[in-house]
């Protein structure tokens, strides 16, 4: 059988990497080609996206792959969500995209809900309310007269953005375009009304299309510079989430997922979005899946909690290692549980001196070792999945028989372990690599060699096998 090779260029808040998937003789692998940075640039108080050096590390990436004499059969872009870039008449950008972080949509919700109230744009988008998605960006450009707002000729999301740059066309991705809070989950459509309330007129939105659908090839001057030919560039799951679900190795409709990582998101895949006053109340979101598909999910925080308990430790000497946290929870026998997802865990200045307080106020024990935090942290965390499934189970028009984990917090046995004694119904880990493995293989069912999504998922099952986990108590 042929060998066919697919780039996958994964993109997160933080770093960007060039990810090489093999198929041949039904057998598929992994290599990663090129890893770089992604920093975030503060000028004047704002915050941006080096965009410029994104685009040439995916240049210098694909120069990479002509020097091993890599034959690529195609290219796919995945990013984080909801921001964007301005592309001028003339074809030039206009700056660089602002970033979600930047504080200047703090506040923006409340205001744009006083021209559409917050129910009204929840039914027409299914979207959770996050100050920092698109709509509330553009909103707020649009208050502060943002130069480009006001002379762009189109709107590209950040993995159509780098499309574009690669090829000079523009599409505007379903799964990417579903974050912005400005689709609607029905059609598959931007909501013109919801468009109009921020400014910004329907025409600087691309036509909505679907993961695998072709976007063109490297133009004529970057197949020369990089040596590798002018290569087709298909639009994957723009959206890390919605390739890292496309990668769940499932074998029946089933299941929910966890993408666990700094942040978790846990969720089901169903044909049609579910938004109705229970969904509302509860703050989840329906964004877009592969096939058509809605990803019905909420965010959870994540490992974020420990990483910032890390960064504390670390000024005494305590650079304690993933495997080393896990062995010190083994050993702590503490009990008391905090709510993972409490605003006041979202940025403290102390984590551990808020986890202490959060322990205090509520009546419970006090961590007294380091061993007592992790222990805390990962006991509380398997708590909040299993509260976050019990709210999703009714709405599910589905039975839930198992919990599909994956990313990068698919490795931690422990928590895993956890997860399943919690939620009563067997845990399946793994790939860790789900991101670029999704991203690859949308490339290869777009070139006609895998069917569906569901070929697609017992390939991965076969070659990343999930590591089970089933309630012990």
């Amino acid at each position: 059988m042929k060998e066919y090779n697919f780039l996958a260029f994964d993109i997160g808040a933080t770093s960007g990497r060039a990810v090489l998937g093999t198929l041949k003789d039904a057998k598929f692998e992994m290599k990663e080609i090129h890893r770089f940075p992604n920093p975030m640039v503060e000028l004047h108080g704002r915050f941006y996206w080096d965009i410029y050096h994104l685009y040439t590390s995916l240049i210098e990436s694909l120069t990479i792959c002509a020097r091993q004499r890599i034959r690529l059969h195609s290219i796919g872009i995945d990013t984080w969500g909801v921001d964007f870039g301005y592309v001028a008449l003339d074809g030039s950008l206009l700056g660089l995209p602002r970033a979600y972080r930047d504080p200047y949509t703090d506040g923006a919700p409340e205001d744009f809900f006083k021209r559409i109230p917050k129910e009204e744009v929840y039914k027409r988008t299914g979207i959770q309310v996050m100050p920092f998605n698109s709509l509330f960006q553009l909103f707020r450009a649009g208050q502060d007269s943002f130069i480009p707002q006001e002379v762009a000729e189109k709107i590209l999301f950040i993995p159509d953005l780098l499309a574009y740059m690669l090829t000079e066309r523009m599409v505007c991705e379903y799964t990417i375009a579903s974050t912005s809070q400005l689709l609607n989950p029905e059609i598959h459509k931007f909501d013109y009304k919801l468009l109009e309330a921020v400014g910004v007129s329907p025409t600087l939105m691309c036509p909505v299309v679907m993961p695998g659908t072709l976007i063109g090839r490297l133009s004529e001057s970057i197949a020369r510079k990089t040596g590798i030919g002018e290569i087709p560039v298909i639009a994957v799951a723009g959206h890390d989430t919605a390739s890292a679900v496309a990668a769940v190795p499932a074998s029946s409709p089933n299941f929910a997922y966890l993408s666990s990582g700094t942040w978790s998101l846990m969720g089901i895949e169903v044909e049609k979005p579910i938004i109705n006053e229970v969904s509302f109340k509860n703050n989840f979101t329906n964004e877009g899946g592969i096939e058509g598909t809605t990803r019905f999910l909420k965010n959870i925080t994540g490992m974020w909690i420990l990483e910032r308990c890390r960064e504390q430790w670390k000024p005494s000497g305590l650079d304690y290692s993933y495997d080393d946290m896990v062995r010190m929870a083994e050993l702590s026998e503490f009990t008391s549980l905090i709510n993972p997802d409490d605003p006041r865990f979202a940025n403290p200045e102390n984590m551990l001196r808020e986890i202490t307080a959060y322990c205090e106020e509520t009546g419970q024990a006090v961590p007294a070792s380091d061993a007592d935090y992790v222990h805390c942290i990962f006991y509380s965390l398997a708590n909040r999945y299993k509260e976050v499934l019990e709210i999703l189970k009714p709405m599910s028009p589905h039975p839930i028989e198992r919990l599909h984990v994956i990313g990068g917090g698919s490795r931690n046995d422990l928590l895993n372990q956890l997860t399943a004694n919690a939620i009563g119904i067997p845990v399946l880990a793994g790939p860790s690599e789900a991101t670029a493995i999704g991203n690859c293989l949308i490339q290869a069912k777009s070139a006609g060699l895998l069917t569906d999504c569901w070929e697609m998922r017992r390939l991965i099952s076969t070659a990343f096998p999930p590591k089970e986990f089933y309630p012990e108590r």
